[in-house]
């Protein structure tokens, strides 16, 4: 049996942008604190969250068909293959985000300044950014990330409760689609409960991520600004958080059937 189809390459180039811009979103907090315009760097993660969401959810119908043309035999080691190769296209992705991070700080911290010259019209942003002179001088500040980055770094300065739940939020976030797809061939009799559940299992990700995380990285950016915190200290908290996000899509292969099974047990107290 072909389990790398054209489809599910499709499914997974759309995985591999989605954890791509959710990594590099981390840059624009550092970048609206590189240059004092913290407000400013928010609008431009909002865009960049929105547009992660967006095509996280066109993803979804393909993803879902690959359940429907599923071979009838071996069904669940056919699509269990294909669903953790869609995972570490995720893995994948966040490496890829990892590595342009440097770049995008950079850039970003550039978009930002260019948003404020244009009063916050963002089509004038992007009609701007996308010209050919800008891509140009934006090809110039490319860069690999150095260890030099991690010279101030040390593990006692980690917040490893922090550490740890962001990356169990990232796997949850990662594997909420596939699971409870999975869970509908699991328990075929209450497939469409099962794939409803993934709009609850992502949303309570959401919500965690956002009660949890994002208020702590605001914070000590919001020092930056107002000089009372380093910009040192911001950068390693963002170097950590892109390290557990990128640890979290890997816990996601060994939580992803659990948490299939777990959906499909939890499906009988609806039902």
């Amino acid at each position: 049996m072909e389990f790398i189809t054209e489809k599910s390459l499709f499914i997974a180039l759309f995985i591999f942008i989605i954890h791509s811009i959710e990594t590099l979103a981390y840059a624009v907090r550092l970048s609206g604190a590189r240059v004092k315009m913290i407000a400013s760097a928010l609008s431009l993660f909002n865009i960049m969250v929105i547009v992660s969401r967006l095509a996280n959810m066109m993803q979804q119908p393909f993803t879902g068909s690959l359940i429907d043309t599923a071979p009838k035999e071996n069904a669940l080691e056919f699509v269990e293959t294909q669903f953790r190769i869609l995972i570490g296209a995720s893995t994948v992705g966040t490496v890829f985000g990892i590595i342009l991070l440097p770049t995008f700080i950079a850039l970003f911290s550039r978009a930002i300044i260019y948003l404020s010259e244009e009063k916050g019209s963002v089509p004038s942003l992007i009609k701007r950014i996308f010209s050919l002179h800008y891509i140009k001088r934006g090809v110039t500040h490319f860069s690999l990330p150095k260890f030099s980055y991690l010279r101030d770094t040390r593990v006692k300065d980690i917040p490893i409760n922090l550490f740890c739940v962001n990356m169990i939020i990232t796997a949850i976030y990662t594997i909420g689609v596939l699971s409870a797809l999975y869970a509908a061939l699991l328990s075929p009799e209450r497939a469409s409960t099962a794939i409803m559940a993934s709009g609850l299992i992502n949303g309570v990700a959401t919500i965690l991520l956002v009660i949890f995380i994002d208020p702590k990285i605001s914070v000590i950016a919001d020092d930056v600004v107002n000089q009372r915190g380093s910009y040192n200290k911001l950068k390693n908290m963002s170097l950590m958080m892109v390290t557990s996000r990128l640890l979290g899509t890997i816990l996601a292969q060994f939580l992803f059937v659990w948490g299939a099974r777990y959906i499909a047990w939890f499906t009988k107290f609806i039902v």
